[in-house]
This record gives C-alpha cells, structure tokens and sequence, in this order.
C-alpha cells in the first residue's frame, strides 16, 4: 500500500502537491469563517464561589423518601361514549383497568345513564396511578338552558375493600363569551362549517339581519361576518349555545352590525321591558313584524305567478312557500288573536291569526296544530308544525299575508313594520355596552385575518 501511494507521488508531484493546496486552502477558509468573534476562554477572568451546604439529618432523608414512597398520581382522561360500547370497552379506552369499577357500574341504576345517553356524551374519570377509577363524572343538558345535570361516581377510601357511590346533581351553567369570524364562499352555513361556528349562530344571524340582507338570494362570495356569542359551559365542556351577543355582516361591500339590548327596569303591568337587536347607533331591528314565520329556510315558491304541482295549471301564487322539514315550528309574525285553527279543503290543518290595521296571517298545510280560537298569541310563538296537509305534494308551509282581505308580500310588510325605540333612560347604559361591542366585533375580525395568514 505504502509502495503504491509512493509511486504515485513520483509520476504525479504537481498534481499531488495542488490538490494538497486546495485542501489546505479551503480548510483555511473554512476556519476563518467560523472562527468565533468572542474572546478566547482562556482570556476570561475565573471567579470561584463556595457555598456551605449542610447535609440532611437522616430523621429528615428517611421522611423525605418515606413522603415520596407513598405519593401517588392522579390521571384525568375524557372519552366520548360510542354506541357500540358496554362499560368493558368504555373502561378500557379510559385506560382503566378495574374490575370493581366495572361491576359497579354494570349494576348501579345511574351508571345506567352512561350508555343510555347519545353517543358522542363525554365522559372523565380521574384514575390513580395504578389504573384504578377514583372518580366518574358525566354532563348533560337541560330543557331551561339555565342548569345541567352531573352524574358523579366516586370510590370510597375509607375501607379496605372497595366500595363506591353515585349521585345525581343539578349544577349552574357557566356562561362565557366567545368571538369568531368568517368569510362566505358558497353559503353562510358552510362559512359556519369552516370557521367552527355552532349552526344555531348561523340561525341567529340570519334572523337579527333578515329584513336588511335576503340571505336565500343576495348573498355573495367574499361576505364576510364577526360575531360575539354566548356559550353554556357545565364543568368547563360547552354544552349550549347562547344567545348572539353582537353581530357585524359585510353584504355586497355594505355593513350592518347589530348587538342584544335589554333595557333594565319593568314597564307599567310590572312586567320586566323586553330586550332586542339594535343597530350601535341605537336603531331598533326588531319589528313588529317578522320576515318569515320559520326559522332561516329555503323559499320554494314566492309571492307570484306559478304553475300549480296540484292543480297543473298556471295560476297567482298568493302567498310565500317555505321549504321546511315536517315537524318544523311554525311562529306567527307578530301579535294577534286566533281566528280559526282547523281544517280547510286546500290549506289542510291551518291556522288564522288577526292582527291590529286588519290585517291577517294564514298558516296552512301544517301537521298539528297548536292553538285554538280566540286564543292570543305574540311575536314569535309557535302556532303549528310544519307538514304536508291538504294540496300538498311535500312538507313545506305555505305563509299569507292579508290587509283588507289583500294578499300582500310578507317581505315588504316586514320592512314597512314599526319599530321598537330604546327607552330614553336607558340610553346612557346602552352607549357604554355599544362601545365595548365595538370593540369585540374588532377583535373577532382578527380571527379571520390570522386565519388566513
């Protein structure tokens, strides 16, 4: 080996001698170009610190290491139930691994409750580090949005073999505040669906905005919206959406914003003064008459011309069809009095309702009704169910709006309504929320900024 590399320098000392060069070189180069700019360790000055430290009595050490002997852990994991479980399998994915849990809760009659429940219910436990169950707590929601209900499972540690309880309690939500923005591509629900907005938000916004923005017809790519809602919280877990708190809509490069106002104080019957949407200037959006009488819904056959699916024949379409699920609520638009809630031939199971400046609102092909003659009803109540009776060939409900026994257009009645004004006591207190509004709508709009960068 040696022998060759010799012979090689021999035929080839030029070649050998620069290509040792350029190594040379380019390590050269190399260590000037990472040669630090600090100055040499060896140039700083050294300062020796001594410190005292006292030894642990062996009194103290055994105590120390006897506390840490018996420390124990405290694991907390949350699982969503699924309709395939049994109390096994729930166990096991809460990495449990407990045969007197499980047969507790096998027999117990509120532990029950945890498959019973719709799947998609969490449940947390908290487990000791040695895969034991300690405790078992699980939420649902209630009717009156004002309190939720706990089931609580706990393990006794007062005895040796174990022994557990369970309760039932009703608990108060927690209500927060939370803020989200969006921009429009195809729909205001898929808008919802991409930002993880609650579609009950949606909803809400496409009622407070409804007589300003059609939402069916004039929405366009590139609206966008910010939004301040309510959450319920039980335990933390968001269990309810809440009312929307505030709400800005850019349609068609126009804004509108609107906020929930309810002015403190009782009006002359005692009865505490009823709170709305207004603009932030303090212009009220509650009418006294609403757009629709179902919640945000597809319009399937409007105030016009229209070839009958019954009939088969082209005739006026008096009223406004709205597309909706069998079973859907159906509210009457303002105040009024029952005329009639029965059965007509064409209309099916209908209800009448006559309001103030003859005018009149029918409700037909309705499933149930749900009031009776003479019976007053207000803005917003459930009057019938959506369905199908009568000339009717799917569920939908069919809305007229008469004056003077003149079908009129629901739509232009609703923008031509009265509105409501903000007493003027209250005023002071509705500027101070109108600014905070202000600038929450501005911190929402952040969201989507940050989202998109």
């Amino acid at each position: 080996m040696l022998s060759a590399v010799a012979a090689s320098l021999a035929r080839h000392p030029r070649r050998i001698t620069a290509s040792l060069a350029v190594l040379l070189l380019g390590t050269g180069v190399t260590a000037f170009g990472v040669a630090p700019l600090a100055p040499d360790a060896a140039d700083l000055p050294v300062r020796q610190v001594l410190e005292a430290v006292q030894p642990l009595s062996p009194q103290l050490a055994q105590a120390q290491t006897e506390a840490l002997a018996d420390f124990s852990f405290k694991l907390f994991r949350t699982e969503g139930t699924r309709s395939s479980d049994t109390m096994a399998s729930l166990l096991k994915r809460l990495n449990l691994d407990d045969a007197a849990a499980n047969a507790y809760l096998r027999s117990d009659p509120h532990a029950q409750l945890i498959l019973s429940r719709p799947p998609g219910t969490n449940v947390t436990v908290e487990a000791s580090d040695d895969q034991q169950m300690l405790k078992l707590s699980m939420r649902w929601a209630m009717d009156d949005e004002q309190t939720f209900q706990r089931l609580v499972i706990e393990r006794s540690t007062s005895s040796g073999s174990p022994k557990f309880t369970s309760r039932i309690e009703n608990a108060p939500y927690t209500r927060s505040a939370r803020l989200a923005s969006a921009t429009v591509q195809t729909s205001l629900f898929a808008a919802m669906d991409d930002a993880s907005i609650p579609e009950g938000v949606g909803v809400q916004i496409a009622e407070i905005f409804s007589t300003d923005i059609d939402f069916r017809r004039a929405l366009r790519k590139g609206d966008r919206f910010n939004v301040v809602y309510e959450t319920l919280e039980a335990d933390g877990e968001a269990m309810h959406t809440g009312r929307v708190l505030s709400a800005e809509f850019v349609n068609g490069g126009k804004t509108f914003q609107a906020m929930w106002f309810q002015p403190a104080g009782q009006d002359a019957a005692g009865v505490p003064l009823k709170g709305g949407y207004y603009t932030l200037d303090g212009q009220s959006l509650r009418r006294a008459y609403l757009s629709a009488p179902v919640e945000f819904s597809r319009i399937s056959s409007g105030f016009s011309m229209r070839f009958h699916p019954v009939l088969q024949t082209w005739r006026a379409h008096n009223g406004t069809d709205f597309a909706a699920t069998t079973g859907t609520p159906a509210r009457t638009i303002g105040d009024g009095v029952v005329e009639f809630a029965g059965v007509q031939n064409g209309f099916g199971n209908v209800v009448f309702i006559k309001h103030r400046n003859n005018m009149e609102t029918v409700y037909a092909h309705l499933s149930k009704i749900n009031v009776q003659p003479g019976q007053a009803v207000t803005q917003g109540q459930t009057v019938g169910l959506v369905g199908s009776t009568g000339w009717a060939t799917g569920p939908h409900l069919h809305f007229e709006v008469r004056i003077n026994g003149v079908q009129q257009d629901p739509m232009t009645i609703a923008k031509q309504s009265d509105v409501t004004p903000i007493p003027a006591a209250a005023l002071p207190q509705f500027r101070q929320l109108a600014n905070g509004f202000r600038n929450q709508l501005q911190a929402a709009a952040t969201i989507e900024q940050t989202r998109a960068e």
